[in-house]
C-alpha cells in the first residue's frame, strides 16, 4: 500500500507538473498580447500556474522520496487550493446568476440591459478607466465588421454574439425619423454610424459585455466543480502517501534506535564466551 500510493502521488503530480508549464505559458503570452479580449484573465492564469507547478513539484518530491515534510506542504498546500476554488466556485454562481437578456420580437437575437446583471459586476464595466481598455479589445477583435454587411434579412435570420447584439448596433426600438418627439432609451442618442463610434459607449455594449463574462464564468464553474471533485481524491491519496512515509521513517527509526540497544548486548555476551574460553585455556 505504501508504494503504490506514492507511485499514484508521484504519476499525478508529474502529470499537473506538465500541465502547469502550458498555463504558465498561456498567461505570459496574454500579458505581451495587445489584440486578444482575453488579457484580464492573464494574473489568475500566471497565479494558478505557478501554484500548480509548485504543489506538483512538492508532492512529486515528498510521494518519490518519501520526504514527509515535503509531502505535509503539498497536502497544506492543496488543501488551501481546494478551499480557494469551492469559494471562486460558489462567489461565480452568486454574481452571474442574474442576466440572460431579452428576445426581440421576429429576431434571431437578444438585447442585454445594464439593470439586469449585478452590481458587482456593473461596476466593473462602469469603471472609465477600465471600460476604456475593454472598448479598444472590442474595437480591435473586429467583432461589429462581420456583421457590417448584413441585410435587413440577416438580422431576422441570423444570430449575434451579445457584443455585437450590444456594441454594433443600436437598440432595436430606438426610432430615427425626423422630427420624431418621443422620449427613447438614451443609448439611441449614443449610436453613430461612425466605425470608431457605434454603440461602444452605450449602456447596452457593457450589458453585452458583462453577458459574455457571465456565459464565460458559469463554464468555468462547471470546470472548477470537476477540478475540485478529482482534487479531492488526488489529495486523499496524498493523505494516504502522507501517512505511509510517516509509518516508514517511524519504522526506520525505531528499527535503529532497538538495533543500537541490541548491539552492545551482543558485544557483552561474545566478550564474555571470550572471556570463559581464555579462562578455561589457562
Amino acid at each position: 500500500m505504501h508504494r503504490f500510493s506514492n507511485t499514484v502521488i508521484g504519476f499525478l503530480n508529474l502529470f499537473t507538473l506538465l500541465a502547469s508549464i502550458p498555463i504558465i505559458g498561456g498567461g505570459l503570452w496574454m500579458a505581451k498580447s495587445s489584440t486578444t479580449c482575453q488579457s484580464f484573465l492573464q494574473t489568475p492564469l500566471l497565479v494558478i500556474g505557478f501554484i500548480v507547478l509548485i504543489v506538483s513539484l512538492a508532492g512529486f518530491i515528498g510521494a518519490c522520496f518519501s520526504i514527509s515534510w515535503a509531502l505535509w506542504v503539498y497536502l497544506v498546500v492543496m488543501l488551501c487550493l481546494i478551499a480557494a476554488l469551492m469559494v471562486l466556485t460558489v462567489f461565480g454562481f452568486v454574481v452571474t446568476g442574474r442576466g440572460g437578456g431579452v428576445p426581440v420580437p421576429n429576431k434571431s437575437y437578444k438585447e442585454y440591459r445594464l439593470g439586469d446583471y449585478s452590481s458587482w459586476l456593473r461596476k466593473k464595466v462602469e469603471n472609465p478607466q477600465y471600460w476604456s481598455r475593454i472598448k479598444s479589445c472590442i474595437m480591435g477583435s473586429k467583432a461589429c465588421a462581420k456583421i457590417v454587411t448584413w441585410t435587413p434579412l440577416d438580422y431576422t435570420v441570423k444570430g449575434m454574439s451579445p457584443i455585437q447584439s450590444g456594441c454594433c448596433k443600436p437598440p432595436t426600438a430606438c426610432v430615427y425619423n425626423a422630427g420624431t418627439a418621443v422620449s427613447q432609451d438614451p443609448d439611441c442618442y449614443k449610436w453613430n454610424n461612425v466605425p470608431s463610434i457605434l454603440c461602444y459607449d452605450c449602456d447596452s455594449c457593457k450589458a453585452g459585455v458583462l453577458e459574455d463574462v457571465r456565459r464565460t464564468w458559469h463554464k468555468l464553474s462547471m470546470v472548477n466543480i470537476v477540478m475540485v471533485v478529482v482534487l479531492i481524491c488526488i489529495y486523499s491519496v496524498g493523505c494516504c502517501a502522507f501517512q505511509n512515509s510517516k509509518r516508514a521513517e517511524t519504522d526506520y527509526q525505531y528499527g535503529h534506535n532497538r538495533m543500537s540497544k541490541i548491539r552492545p548486548r551482543w558485544d557483552y555476551y561474545w566478550w564474555r564466551l571470550w572471556d570463559d574460553r581464555r579462562n578455561r585455556l589457562y
